[in-house]
């Protein structure tokens, strides 16, 4: 059955981001709050950490790749309904985690937990694509999404590290449920239904949207911008507290800069896209993220790492990625309205496959304790970016 509401959304941009945001959130949250009490989850479910970290990466795998179920789902039956069935699953989910101790059930219900989140997202996305594409305001509401999701991995093990002291493990996840039943009262009456009346789920609607060079080109700088930072995150805990001896609480201070970097460039995103346009501000995001690798290069030839040579270097990159993030979903989507879903989707799926993959490899082949896994791999997947970005205006030009 397909849900159309007549009624326009006309939420300014504040209160939209208030309805858009704790979904957003609360998804990352489901990964990062948990960090730090996955050491102790073996002894807690009695069994091996091997499981334990299926539960994360089950988690992160389903994240990206259900979207490709949900995404199609919500061309079909509407934005709504699947954001609302995303939250109800990710609430019970989080509560019955609360409870379990018998590790069976505990990854059965991580399954259950990602699948909720990753129908939220998809639903998201989708509204934001629905009602924004031909916005000024869409690339204000892009790149803070995006710096929200940057945010979180700064804050979300702090927020579980201190609950957990206080509380115990269970509460944890008791935080994510109770939230997410909150946002979805908030959302409930207030989220109107924006899928098109003209949409259709078309059949073999992936194809067109993989034969698009234009999605290729800006789903790989999406997966450059986010991936460098998926990089960052992986490494910088033991370039700063290992080998610049940062302490836990200066390490998520310096690491919490580059977040509040990418939120005050978000800030300005409109005014960057209305001067630049959207490949004018990806073909700076890229240089910048080129620029900032290049710096990081340097550092690590000059001298061992400190924050200086390190934070400096990361600012710009983050720089580079909030420039990225708030016009690459855009530029990836926009000849997609009648399948905002599907796109959307696989959007996400891509980027999510490519940042894993590929991020993963560049730290397990280079050396993880360097700032060399995030150079090689900010400066191989932005020439990559740029040379697609060529044969994309090329093809543009051609007619």
């Amino acid at each position: 059955m397909r849900v159309h509401d007549p009624r326009p959304w006309t939420y300014s941009l504040p209160v939209a981001l208030l309805l858009l945001a704790p979904f957003n959130i609360l998804a990352s949250l489901g990964m990062d709050i948990y960090l730090p009490v996955v050491p102790a989850m073996p002894a807690i479910l009695q069994t091996t950490p091997d499981v334990v970290q299926l539960t994360l990466t089950v988690y992160m795998i389903v994240l990206g790749v259900g979207q490709v179920l949900f995404g199609p789902l919500s061309d079909r039956v509407g934005r709504r309904p699947v954001l609302i069935a995303g939250a109800v699953i990710f609430a019970a989910a989080s509560f019955g985690l609360a409870a379990a101790t018998a590790a069976p059930l505990f990854v059965s219900l991580r399954l259950l937990q990602a699948i909720g989140a990753s129908a939220t997202l998809v639903a998201i996305f989708a509204t934001i694509r629905d009602v924004y594409a031909e916005r000024p305001e869409s690339a204000v509401i892009y790149s803070l999404m995006n710096a929200m999701l940057a945010a979180v991995p700064a804050l979300g093990p702090i927020a579980g590290a201190v609950l957990a002291g206080a509380f115990g493990w269970p509460s944890l996840f008791i935080a994510l449920g109770v939230p997410a039943v909150l946002v979805l009262f908030w959302a409930w009456p207030a989220w109107h239904e924006t899928r098109p009346a003209e949409a259709t789920l078309q059949r073999g609607a992936f194809g067109p949207v993989l034969a698009s060079l234009a999605f290729w080109t800006y789903t790989l700088a999406f997966s450059t911008a986010m991936g460098s930072f998926f990089v960052f995150f992986s490494t910088a805990p033991r370039i700063l507290m290992g080998g610049a001896g940062f302490s836990e609480l200066a390490f998520s201070l310096a690491f919490a800069t580059a977040a509040v970097v990418m939120i005050a460039t978000a800030r300005f995103a409109e005014s960057f896209v209305a001067r630049w346009g959207i490949s004018g501000c990806m073909l700076r995001g890229m240089l910048l993220l080129l620029a900032g690798a290049g710096l990081l290069a340097l550092g690590q030839l000059a001298a061992s790492l400190s924050f200086w040579t390190f934070m400096p270097p990361i600012w710009l990159i983050s720089v580079g990625i909030a420039f990225t993030a708030s016009v690459s979903a855009n530029g990836a989507l926009q000849a997609f309205a009648s399948s905002a879903g599907t796109a959307v989707a696989l959007h996400f799926c891509v980027q999510s496959l490519i940042t894993g993959l590929a991020g993963t490899a560049f730290v397990i082949l280079l050396d993880g304790t360097t700032a060399w896994p995030l150079v090689a791999y900010a400066t191989c997947m932005a020439i990559v970016t740029l040379v697609a970005r060529v044969l994309l205006e090329r093809r543009n030009a051609q007619g």
